[in-house]
């Protein structure tokens, strides 16, 4: 009896946060799944039907499919570069800032998590201006230099792509030489010490002491990271809204990836059926990207 009670007593105060789990999370994923298995759009906003699979079928075989593949690979290619970039560039100086022999290692570590202590929309307005090709920065030091055309940032693909990825790597190499400055004073000295008898090279040191043991403890949160990528909406709509257009395919241009592709065939298109359809493509995606994530953090041990 006292346990039932005890437990009443639990969910009596856990109830306010189930519910709005229940509410904010759960019903929305449920209509969403519901939606995408029916032809529910702007112009049958009263009189929509069961379709089935058919939405499916359209994303993955129909109209749409070269459309949806294209933008998959350049979702998974943009994650990928963005991801390794970030983390390599964040290594790298982790490993400069970690000297002992560095005294100004801490004046240079707060000037370089300046980009992660930005409010993000500040940043992305300001990268938006200085790739502007007529009048943003790069392009007029670029003339100082004798490049006169400049770069096409803002409308041709490759460049587009380029800005918005060193973009991505600028606000998220702070992250990550924050990880691997703590992985790498978690690392016992002995193990340099040992290596340092035994004749090593600082480059073999670093092969087979540094980064081994930086990555084991990083992965989870790179991980983690690819997956928040994935779905970062926010850095490719407000520098480019996806443009370059695209020949063939209104609901995507050159830098959209599936999340920003989702907003612009419910926000611009009106296809609800088919955002609701490929937004459940993504969650499919990113969960899977999660339980790899919990898998190797080791959190399913206990």
């Amino acid at each position: 009896m006292n346990k039932v009670k005890s437990n009443l007593t639990a969910y009596t105060y856990l109830s306010p946060a189930l519910l709005s789990i229940f509410v904010l999370t759960l019903l929305p994923v449920v209509y969403t799944v519901f939606i995408s298995f029916t032809n529910y759009n702007m112009y049958n906003l009263d009189g929509y039907s069961f379709v089935g699979w058919k939405n499916y079928e359209i994303l993955l075989q129909g109209a749409i499919k070269n459309v949806f593949f294209s933008v998959l690979l350049w979702t998974i290619l943009f994650a990928t570069l963005s991801t390794l970039l970030s983390y390599f560039m964040g290594l790298g100086l982790a490993v400069l800032l970690n000297n002992p022999l560095m005294v100004e290692s801490r004046i240079y570590r707060s000037l370089l998590i300046i980009p992660w202590a930005l409010p993000a929309t500040i940043a992305l307005l300001s990268w938006q201006g200085l790739f502007n090709e007529q009048y943003g920065g790069i392009n007029q030091v670029l003339t100082i230099f004798g490049m006169a055309e400049g770069i096409p940032w803002m409308t041709d693909a490759f460049w587009a792509r380029t800005g918005i990825i060193l973009v991505n790597m600028w606000l998220g190499f702070p992250f990550m030489m924050s990880i691997c400055l703590g992985a790498l004073q978690s690392i016992p000295p002995t193990l340099y010490e040992v290596a340092n008898v035994e004749g090593a090279s600082r480059w073999h040191a670093f092969r087979r002491i540094t980064l081994p043991l930086t990555v084991k403890v990083s992965v989870p949160l790179v991980v983690a990271s690819f997956a928040s990528n994935f779905n970062n909406f926010g850095n490719i709509y407000m520098i480019t809204q996806g443009g370059p257009a695209k020949v063939n395919s209104q609901f995507a241009g050159s830098t959209d990836i599936l999340a920003s592709m989702v907003y612009k065939m419910t926000v611009w298109s009106n296809r609800y059926d088919l955002s609701a359809t490929l937004s459940i493509v993504i969650f499919l995606i990113v969960g899977a990207l999660t339980l790899v994530n919990l898998r190797m953090s080791g959190a399913f041990k206990e």
